[in-house]
C-alpha cells in the first residue's frame, strides 16, 4: 500500500510506477483505491464510472480499467455535497457532515465487494493499494475507509511517501508516524522521499537521520522528473506555469470552478508546439488562437460564474470576432441556447438554476437545447469524425443532460455534425466570419492523434504556419512511454526489497 503524508505527495504516480515495475518482473499487479474524491473520471467497458487515476494505474499494470479498482468515488459539486458512486453507479448525494453516519457501512461493503470482484477477475494477482490524503487525520481515523483500516484488513505492507519539494519533509514523516496507533505502526515497512532536486548524496545525512530516528528504512529518494505527468487533481493544474520554448499556438482553457475531466487536455499539453493557458473567471481572456470550454460537474453554476465574472462576455466578443471555440461535455452545453433543469440536478440554491423553471439562457453560440435528467450517459464510444476530417474516433460519454438542435436551418447556419452517431457533437461555421464554434460530448477526443492534428492544423493555417504531420498514434502510446520512463526512474532509485519480502 502506498500512503502519503498529505494530499499531493505523489501517491497516485508512485502507485502507477510500482504497478509498471511489478509487471516488468512478471507479476500481475492489481491497482486499487477504496475511496477517491475526484471529478476527473473514466468510464470502463461495462459503463461504470471510476477515478481517472485508477485507470492510469491499470494501464501501468497492463490491465483494462474496471470500476472495481475504485469502488467508492466521491464527485464534489460544491456546498459540501458530493455525488456518490459505488461500484461504478451513482447511488445518491452525500453531505460532508452526514457522510460517515449515512455512508460508512455501505462504503465499506462496496470496498469489500470491489476487492472480491477484482481478485476473482485476476486470480493470483498482487494488490497494489493507494491511500487517500493523510492516514492520520485524527478526527477521522476511527471512520477511515481507505487508508489503514484497509491496510490492516489486508495485512498490507505500507510505504509512506513524502514530498520534499513542498518543504518540511522531516516533520511530515515524523509527525505522521507519531500519530499512528501502536497496532498500525508495524504496517509501515519503508519511507519514500519524492520530488528531490539536485544530487541524491546531498540527502544522505537526512536519510541516515530518518532511519535512526524512526527505525523505518528509507527505500529511496525519487528525483524531480522533468516530465509532464497527468495531474493527480485539479489543484496540480495551478502548478503548471511553465512556458514552452517552441510553442507556436496559444490555446486558452477556461478553468471552471467545477472543472471536471481535465485529463481531456493532456494530449494538447503534450504537443510541443502548443501552449495551454488556463484562464479563471476574473482573468482576461486575451486573443488566443482557440478557446476550449472543458467539462463541468455543475454546468449551470459554472455558466453563472462565467457571466458574473465577465468572462462570458469576453468569450462572446472573441467568438464574434472570428475566434475558434470548442466545448467538451458541459462546455458544449454552455455554448447552446437553452439549458433546462426540471429536477434540480444542478443544485437547489443557485439563483435561476434549479427547480421547475423555464430554463437558463446559454451562451447562444450553438442552436442547442439541453435538458438535464436523472439518467446519466455512461458508455465508451467508437465513431467516425466528419469534421475537420474523416478520422476514427474513440472516447467515452459521461454526462447528465441530452442536447438537441433548436434550429432546422442547418445549411444557412453552416451547421454540421462533428461525428457519426446521434448527438455526439456539432460544428458551426459562419460564412460571414472566419471563426468556428464546435463542441462534443466525447471525452478523450484529443487523444485521437490524426483528429487532434487536423484540428490544430486549422489553427495553424490561420496563422500562416506549416501543417503538422497527421499520422499520429493514439495518445495512449505517448502515455505508455511516459509510464515506462516513470518506472525506469523508480527502479533506479527505489529498493523494493522490504516491501516484497
Amino acid at each position: 500500500m502506498v500512503l502519503g503524508t498529505s494530499s499531493g505527495a505523489g501517491k497516485s504516480l508512485m502507485t502507477a510506477a510500482l504497478c509498471r515495475v511489478l509487471r516488468r518482473r512478471g507479476e500481475r499487479p492489481l491497482p486499487f483505491k477504496g475511496q477517491n474524491m475526484s471529478n476527473n473520471a473514466w468510464v470502463d467497458q461495462a459503463g461504470g464510472e471510476m477515478a481517472y487515476s485508477q485507470a492510469l494505474q491499470a494501464w501501468a499494470a497492463g490491465l483494462e480499467p474496471q470500476c472495481a479498482m475504485n469502488p467508492v468515488l466521491l464527485k464534489p459539486q460544491g456546498d459540501s455535497t458530493s455525488e456518490l458512486i459505488h461500484l461504478g453507479r451513482s447511488v445518491g448525494l452525500a453531505r460532508a457532515e452526514h457522510y460517515y453516519r449515512d455512508w460508512f457501512r455501505p462504503g465499506w461493503a462496496a470496498i469489500r465487494a470491489g476487492l472480491g470482484e477484482l481478485q476473482a477477475t485476476h486470480p493470483g494477482g498482487r494488490l497494489v493499494l493507494e491511500g487517500a490524503g493523510s492516514p492520520v487525520e485524527v478526527n477521522l481515523q476511527s471512520r477511515d475507509l481507505t487508508n489503514l483500516r484497509l491496510a490492516q484488513y489486508l495485512r498490507a505492507r505500507c510505504v509512506l511517501v513524502a514530498d520534499i519539494e513542498r518543504g518540511g519533509v522531516f516533520a511530515q514523516i515524523v509527525g505522521t508516524l507519531g500519530l499512528l496507533r501502536p497496532v498500525e505502526r508495524p504496517l509501515i515497512k519503508g519511507l519514500l522521499i519524492n520530488r528531490f532536486r539536485g544530487r541524491r548524496e546531498l540527502f544522505d545525512e537526512g536519510r541516515r537521520w530518518l532511519e535512526a530516528h524512526t527505525g523505518v528504512p528509507v527505500l529511496g529518494v525519487m528525483p524531480w522528473l522533468d516530465e509532464l505527468f497527468p495531474p493527480e487533481d485539479s489543484l496540480d493544474l495551478l502548478e503548471r506555469r511553465g512556458r514552452k520554448g517552441g510553442a507556436e499556438l496559444n490555446i486558452a482553457v477556461l478553468q471552471l470552478p467545477s472543472l471536471s475531466n481535465f485529463s481531456d487536455l493532456d494530449p494538447l499539453e503534450a504537443e510541443p508546439t502548443v501552449q495551454l493557458q488556463w484562464v479563471r473567471p476574473g482573468q482576461a481572456l486575451g486573443q488566443p488562437d482557440a478557446v476550449v470550454v472543458p467539462g463541468s460537474k455543475q454546468t449551470l453554476r459554472d455558466l453563472a460564474a462565467l457571466r458574473s465574472s465577465g468572462l462570458a462576455g469576453q468569450l462572446l466578443a472573441y467568438a464574434a470576432g472570428g475566434g475558434h471555440v470548442f466545448g467538451i461535455c458541459g462546455g458544449l452545453q454552455m455554448l447552446g441556447d437553452q439549458l433546462h433543469d426540471p429536477e434540480g440536478l444542478e443544485g437547489h440554491d443557485t439563483p435561476g438554476v434549479a427547480g421547475a423553471n423555464p430554463g437558463v439562457r446559454g451562451l447562444g453560440l450553438l442552436p442547442l437545447r439541453t435538458v438535464f435528467g436523472a439518467n446519466k450517459a455512461l458508455r465508451q464510444v467508437q465513431s467516425e469524425a466528419q469534421w475537420p476530417c474523416p478520422a476514427a474516433l474513440e472516447g467515452f460519454e459521461l454526462h447528465h443532460g441530452l442536447s438537441h438542435l433548436t434550429s432546422h436551418l442547418s445549411s444557412e447556419l453552416g451547421l454540421l455534425p462533428l461525428a457519426q452517431g446521434e448527438g455526439l457533437g456539432w460544428v458551426r461555421r459562419d460564412a460571414a466570419a472566419p471563426g468556428t464554434i464546435a463542441g462534443t460530448y466525447l471525452h478523450g477526443i484529443f487523444d485521437n492523434g490524426p483528429w487532434r492534428r487536423h484540428w490544430l492544423n486549422q489553427l495553424r493555417e490561420r496563422q500562416g504556419l506549416p501543417p503538422l504531420g497527421t499520422l499520429q498514434p493514439h495518445h495512449s502510446r505517448q502515455r505508455d512511454a511516459l509510464l515506462d520512463r516513470l518506472a525506469d526512474a523508480f527502479e533506479a532509485h527505489v529498493d523494493l526489497g522490504p516491501l516484497l519480502r
